[in-house]
Order: C-alpha cells, then sequence, then structure tokens
C-alpha cells in the first residue's frame, strides 16, 4: 500500500510528540534539490505545522485514531487502582514523559491514573501537575475525536471516571 493512500485531507492523526492533529494536506516541495511529497499536519491547540516527508510518516510514529476498543481499553484503566512505584520522582517522571510520548491511550491512561488527585490526597508538585495535565491533554483530546464531542466535554467523561475508582 503507498503512503499516498494511507491518509487523506481531513483525516484525524495522531503524532505520538505533539498528540492528536488533522491532515491540511499533501504538498509537493522541492528541498535541497529534491522533490519530495510532505504530509501537513495542522495542531490546532498548538497552533503548530508539522510537515512529514512521505517516505518517514511511518518511522515517525504518525498513526490513525484509535478505534473505539483501544479507547474503552483506556477508559478501563483510568478506573484501576492507581501504581505508584516508590523510585525517585526524575525515574517516574521519565517513564511517564515517555509512556505519554508513545501516543498509545492505555498508556497515557496509566499516567493519568497514577497522578490523578482526589480531593482527599495531597497537592501535587508543580512538575507532577505539568505531567497529568498534558497527559490529561493527550487522552482526552483522542477521545474526543473518535468520539466526535468537544474537548470539555471529554474532559468531563473522564474526571468522571477518575473521581468513582
Amino acid at each position: 500500500m503507498s503512503n499516498q493512500l494511507q491518509y487523506e485531507t481531513g483525516d484525524f492523526v495522531v503524532y505520538p510528540t505533539h498528540g492528536v492533529g488533522q491532515v491540511l494536506d499533501i504538498e509537493k516541495q522541492v528541498i535541497g534539490g529534491y522533490d519530495l511529497e510532505l504530509l501537513v499536519i495542522g495542531f490546532e491547540r498548538e497552533r503548530m505545522k508539522l510537515r512529514i516527508p512521505m517516505p518517514k510518516v511511518r518511522e515517525s510514529g504518525l498513526r490513525r485514531l484509535s478505534t473505539k476498543k483501544v479507547m474503552e481499553s483506556a477508559l478501563v484503566t483510568l478506573r484501576g487502582k492507581a501504581r505508584v512505584k516508590r523510585t525517585m520522582w526524575s525515574r517516574r517522571a521519565q517513564e511517564y514523559e515517555a509512556k505519554i510520548n508513545s501516543g498509545d491511550p492505555v498508556s497515557i491512561a496509566e499516567v493519568v491514573r497514577d497522578l490523578h488527585r482526589n480531593a482527599t490526597q495531597p497537592e501535587q508538585s508543580y512538575s507532577e501537575r505539568q505531567i497529568y495535565e498534558l497527559a490529561l491533554e493527550r487522552l482526552t483530546c483522542e477521545l474526543a475525536a473518535i468520539e466526535d464531542i468537544d474537548a470539555s466535554t471529554a474532559t468531563q467523561k473522564v474526571e468522571k471516571l477518575l473521581s468513582a475508582a
């Protein structure tokens, strides 16, 4: 299957380090004397455009939105018991960021679940809060795109699951 047929203008996609974006165009450019076909992806929340050469699309980690079944599995993960390792925060933070940047909804849901704080729990540190909010945003943006709902509705859905756990 050729890369041109994989993505079309308007498709929602997930780029591991930036989250959900939308294919805006497939354009041709001459770069360094070579004719290149580029997949142009827009990330609305970050007001950013990313251009990926078609031959590099697969290795970039770009993927289509998860299936509803995969997202359901991620949402089930949110209801599980938080697993906090007793390792140093810097090591855990690296593990959490690797999970977020993997782009896998279930791994991202694990980060959200593990860093979520109820009203009765102690406050998070600034860096814990930052990682939690990044993971929550990545998860809810993909959920919103899959279910065709707005981001705030997706966030409410996730937070409701977390508070029920």
